[in-house]
């Protein structure tokens, strides 16, 4: 296992148990050492400190390990934060459904990753849906481009200086020179696409929403077979997007104009 130099190694070490917890099951720790790259003797003394903490928690009858319910307490704290942005837009991502038929999403940006934090599925024959609490690379998708454009200057070369970007398709940008090229357009018009960029067959498109402080806190989008997005009517797609993104952005307290700059 590679450890970054400004990275803590055993916080790394303890978050690595932590996510394998997170996958439901009771585990026990030489399995846990296994799974995390652990040697035992380690993977028990840090256990025993995230028990303490109550962020893990050890069955009395198999002395296997789970997640603890603190972990609930501090995702209470993010639940909070969401649970506004969610409500907001909740109305709109159906209004769009209803309008399309297509699948549609509420996605925020969480470092070099989107998660999907709240959809409603689309009603025709061939429709599109992830599930909700999924994660997705920002680069690939049209939700996380479309965050990224208008993120502070120096958020992607901080995300990805030096990398080559994860491929998933024969279309995904592998460059951050690519992807920057992508987000200018994608600042000049106001929306984003993923042109099979995640998955063959797929498409979306996206636009964001901006909280009271100008910031992007989040995007809107539609996701739908190819020949109905990018072959059929991307900017019809996308003109709905905004209304509905500028009607959100005004909502959370947006007192500029409550979208991004009008396409040219």
């Amino acid at each position: 296992m590679t450890t970054r130099r400004d990275s803590v190694q055993s916080v790394e070490r303890a978050f690595d148990l932590l996510e394998v917890l997170a996958k439901g099951e009771e585990v026990g720790v030489t399995e846990l050492a296994n799974l995390t790259g652990l040697v035992p003797s380690t993977a028990h003394r840090l256990l025993a400190t995230l028990t303490k903490r109550g962020y893990v928690s050890q069955s009395t009858d198999s002395s296997r390990y789970a997640l603890g319910y603190k972990v609930v307490e501090v995702a209470n704290g993010l639940e909070h934060s969401l649970s506004r942005l969610r409500g907001l837009t909740r109305p709109h991502l159906e209004s769009l459904q209803q309008a399309t038929g297509e699948t549609t999403n509420l996605v925020v940006l969480d470092s070099d990753r989107v998660i999907y934090v709240d959809q409603v599925e689309g009603t025709r024959s061939v429709r599109m849906f992830t599930i909700v609490g999924a994660s997705a690379m920002a680069h690939t998708t049209a939700s996380g481009k479309a965050i990224m454009a208008f993120a502070d200057p120096g958020t992607v070369e901080a995300l990805y200086a030096g990398k080559t970007l994860e491929r998933l398709t024969p279309r995904t940008l592998t460059t951050v020179d690519e992807l920057q090229e992508d987000l200018e357009r994608i600042a000049r018009r106001g929306y984003a696409i993923d042109n099979e960029e995640h998955e063959e067959g797929v498409s979306c498109v996206a636009a964001p929403v901006f909280d009271r402080k100008q910031r992007p806190c989040g995007a809107i989008s539609i996701s739908a077979p190819t020949a109905r997005v990018v072959h059929g009517d991307t900017a019809e797609l996308a003109g709905l997007l905004r209304e509905h993104a500028a009607e959100i952005s005004s909502a959370l307290g947006n007192r500029g104009n409550g979208s991004a700059p009008d396409a040219p």
